[in-house]
């Protein structure tokens, strides 16, 4: 069925070109590494790896799940696992020189620990080869085992992002029936309970049914557990197979959830038609706040969890503990 409406103007992007891009998408691909650039068809791969940056798919390109917007290809991989793969994503990130990396994976629910393991160990070697790279990880939910995300979040990773993808209503049609709403949730506040100054992201794409109300109530659900930052962007259909798009938001609508989102206290939120979970400008802006809380640990202290669901509390959108976002991004 195709979509009731076509794709209009601010959602055209060019195709990519250039030298950088070339040239990681040959050393990827030397290394045997996917990338979710390249999997999920983003529209920002030419933007992202013409600028010299990459988000790295680990454990193969064959998801256990089968989530309806998603292009990754579904099957079981049977407990496979390439034994080199942390060693060789690491070499391969030191070569392109990163400042910044989101590491990600599929979803592995035929292994034991659901890839926890493999995941941190990946991490653990970028930091020993280039320990002062941001390591962003976007991680499935490991169906909710606090012990797996315990090895993500003691592995060192700088970021920890989990996605809610949609709102709550639409859970079951959009994703797979493994993935729940709340299980989403309770991954998130899981992760600040085992450590309470760790950054934290969620995703939300808008686009497939969902009311304005409804995106503002997941907002306000993802702050209730402590999320800092948080990426909406539009619904893009993968192929014919999958989710028809119900709406193509206006850039207008996205900048008042981006206003919104500010009030509610996320330290920061991109939002756009083209925004997307990983996504340079949030990138940047977690860069910063990274590398200064490395200079002095204790200038930002842990995000607020307890949100309230029927009124807006919380840290100021301008600051967190007192202290002015803008100076944590000085140089």
């Amino acid at each position: 069925m195709p979509d009731p409406v076509p794709k209009p103007d601010w959602l055209k992007v060019r195709a990519p070109v250039g030298e950088t891009w070339r040239s990681l998408k040959d050393l990827l691909r030397g290394k045997t590494l996917h990338t979710v650039c390249e999997e999920a068809r983003c529209p920002n791969v030419g933007e992202c790896w013409g600028g010299g940056t990459a988000t790295v798919m680990i454990m193969g390109d064959t998801c256990t799940r089968g989530c309806r917007f998603c292009a990754v290809t579904t099957g079981n991989p049977r407990g496979w696992l390439d034994p080199l793969e942390p060693e060789n994503t690491a070499e391969a990130l030191e070569r392109m020189g990163l400042r910044y990396v989101v590491l990600t994976s599929v979803d592995r629910d035929d292994l034991p620990d659901g890839g926890a393991a493999h995941f941190a160990a990946t991490v653990r070697a970028i930091k020993r080869r280039t320990p002062d790279m941001v390591v962003e990880v976007l991680i499935p939910d490991f169906r909710g085992d606090v012990h797996a995300l315990r090895r993500i979040v003691e592995s060192g990773a700088d970021v920890v992002a989990h996605n809610v993808e949609t709102v709550e209503r639409l859970t079951p049609r959009v994703r797979d029936r493994r993935a729940t709403y709340e299980q989403s949730l309770r991954v998130l506040a899981d992760l600040k309970s085992i450590d309470p100054a760790l950054f934290t992201k969620s995703s939300i794409m808008v686009g497939l049914g969902e009311t304005a109300d409804e995106v503002d109530g997941a907002m306000r659900d993802l702050r209730r557990v402590g999320v800092d930052v948080l990426t909406l962007g539009q619904y893009l259909r993968p192929s014919q197979k999958h989710l028809p798009v119900v709406e193509y938001v206006h850039p207008d609508q996205f900048e008042a959830w981006r206003r919104a989102g500010e009030a509610m206290g996320f330290m920061y939120v991109a939002s756009g038609p083209l925004v997307r979970s990983s996504y340079r400008a949030g990138e940047f802006f977690l860069e910063g706040l990274v590398r200064r809380r490395r200079q002095q640990p204790d200038l930002i202290p842990p995000s607020f969890a307890g949100f309230a669901r029927d009124g807006v509390s919380g840290p100021s959108p301008t600051s967190a503990g007192g202290v002015e976002i803008a100076a944590l991004l000085d140089p």
